[in-house]
């Protein structure tokens, strides 16, 4: 979900695992040179989930860790490139959370339907989430360190001869 924390959880993720960091959004931002909400109204919501398909599917994963835009999960085809060689991590928070830390979503290039709030955008893509998710990490009430502290044990828990 936007502002769950995915670039910040995930560069300081990388910096202890000793990857590199990669965010989707920022690479199809600099590739196309346009912001998100720019392809968003230029291209419309499909034609952006296009890009950020044929970007995902590109990516070497390995050694890598990476923050996807949310509606990657919307397309077997990218979660499926993601899931061939690693463990897609579902970094949860509530609601609630969620609203007190987002403003203007159209301003951040979340892709959404005509009239869709963050309400109806959570209740869409939160059993998506979960469907692909190989790990869970609730962030509730955690920071970025203890977050990542998280997301490390999880893997652990998953892979315990080493990440």
């Amino acid at each position: 979900m936007p502002g769950v924390g995915k670039s910040t959880v995930g560069v300081l993720l990388a910096k202890r695992l000793g990857r590199y960091f990669l965010d989707t959004d920022v690479l199809i931002q600099v590739a196309c040179e346009k912001s998100l909400r720019a392809l968003i109204e230029q291209r419309g919501m499909a034609g952006f989930c296009r890009i950020e398909q044929e970007y995902i599917a590109c990516l070497d994963i390995k050694h890598a860790v990476i923050a996807t835009g949310g509606s990657a999960v919307y397309y077997d085809s990218s979660m499926n490139a993601l899931k061939a060689n690693g463990v897609i991590v579902y970094l949860h928070l509530p609601l609630a959370d969620l609203q007190s830390r987002l403003g203007d979503l159209n301003a951040r290039g979340v892709v959404l339907e005509p009239g869709q709030d963050l309400e109806s955008l959570y209740v869409k893509r939160i059993p998506l989430y979960q469907r692909w998710a190989d790990i869970t990490v609730p962030l509730a009430g955690l920071n970025h360190d203890q977050a990542v502290d998280a997301v490390i044990a999880a893997l652990n828990n998953i892979d315990p001869t080493g990440i």
